[in-house]
Order: C-alpha cells, then sequence, then structure tokens
C-alpha cells in the first residue's frame, strides 16, 4: 500500500529508541521501526540491536523479508543455514561491515564483544518473524518426540526451561558458557581485497 504523503497524519520522522521491541537488561535490547511506528515507509523496516559479548539473538528466520546486518559498533558473528547446501555460514563482522540474509533463511547472531550494536534492515514495511524458541516451546512435545524419536520425558525436560519469544539469549539465570560456532568463512574486507589481490 503506498502511503498518502499528503495527508496531515502521514509521519515522516520517529525517535526509534520509543518504540521497544525487547528488552533483556539494560546492555541487551532490540527498538523497532516499522510502518506502524512511521506511516510513511513502504517496504523497509529496521531493528537496532544492542548486544553484550556472548549474548545471541536467537536462531529465528522471515517469511517476508530479506536481511542486510549492518555492525555500528563492536563485532558480531553471523551465522544462516543456506538451505541450497544445506551447511551454516558463519561471517565475522565489525564496524561498517554487513551481511545480508536472503528471505525465508534460518540464522542467529551473536555478539563476540561488548558494546555491539547492530542494525538489521529488511525490505518489508513490517518484518514477520519465526523464533527458535517458539517453534520448541509451542510444538508439541508428543509430536517431537515421536518425530525423532526421543523420549519424551527427555524431551520435556529440556524444553522446560526454555522462554518463548526469547528474542534475546541465554537467559539471565543460565550458566555462563561460550556457545559452539560452526567454522567461520572468512570475510575479506572490500580495503584487504585490493591490498591483497583477493
Amino acid at each position: 500500500m503506498t502511503p498518502d504523503y499528503g495527508s496531515q497524519t502521514t509521519t515522516f520522522t520517529f525517535d526509534v529508541t520509543k518504540s521497544p521491541l525487547f528488552q533483556k537488561d539494560q546492555k541487551n535490547y532490540i527498538n523497532i521501526l516499522g510502518v506502524k511506528q512511521l506511516n510513511s515507509l513502504k517496504n523497509v523496516s529496521l531493528l537496532d540491536i544492542f548486544l553484550s559479548n556472548g549474548n545471541v539473538v536467537e536462531p529465528h528466520y522471515h517469511p517476508n523479508a530479506a536481511e542486510l546486518v549492518y555492525c555500528i559498533s563492536g563485532s558480531v558473528h553471523v551465522a544462516m543455514l543456506n538451505p541450497y547446501t544445506k551447511q551454516f555460514q558463519t561471517y565475522s563482522i565489525g564496524p561498517s561491515q554487513v551481511v545480508n540474509i536472503p528471505q525465508g533463511w534460518w540464522h542467529y547472531e551473536v555478539a563476540t564483544s561488548d558494546n555491539t550494536h547492530l542494525l538489521a534492515i529488511f525490505n518489508a514495511s513490517t518484518p514477520e518473524v519465526v523464533l527458535g524458541s517458539d517453534l520448541l516451546k509451542f510444538t508439541p512435545a508428543p509430536i517431537m518426540a515421536h518425530t525423532y524419536c526421543i523420549d519424551l520425558a527427555k524431551w520435556k525436560s529440556v524444553i522446560s526451561s526454555i522462554t518463548p519469544t526469547m528474542y534475546i539469549g541465554p537467559p539471565n539465570h543460565c550458566p555462563k558458557h561460550s556457545p559452539t560456532q560452526p567454522t567461520y568463512s572468512t570475510y575479506y574486507p572490500y580495503s584487504n581485497r585490493y591490498l591483497f589481490g583477493m
């Protein structure tokens, strides 16, 4: 739908700090900007993401949008499951570097330093999301146990501590440990490509 740019109710500016999507704590939170916040937008939206070291934007996918992850500060591993190769591709990025995540690809981000600040930019006015925590928590336990030949009691025990719609993990009550990462794909900033002939 095309915005009515001549209407008195059409807005062209917005303070993203006034639109929290999720807050884990004072250092780990996400703000959102979409057509609900700024009605002059068309086919674009963003998440303003703040993470401290070791925090994860939980595994998820966007059925209606591709995502461009831009690192403003700090550093992050962006991992995505390539549905064509059935392999995870992980990219380590820092300030002014980006990763493009195609529409519908399963992915997550892990901060590798404190004060990490990301913009996730979408080609949809409102990005839809399917979160891993929701899939695990809301899929009936007997179906998961039967489908994957898992002991039902063990499966129920494993998912008992999962909070639906978590967005940023791990939960504060979780013991500290480093996430296991797949092998990283090497990311060469443009300047290195020219310097080293890559």
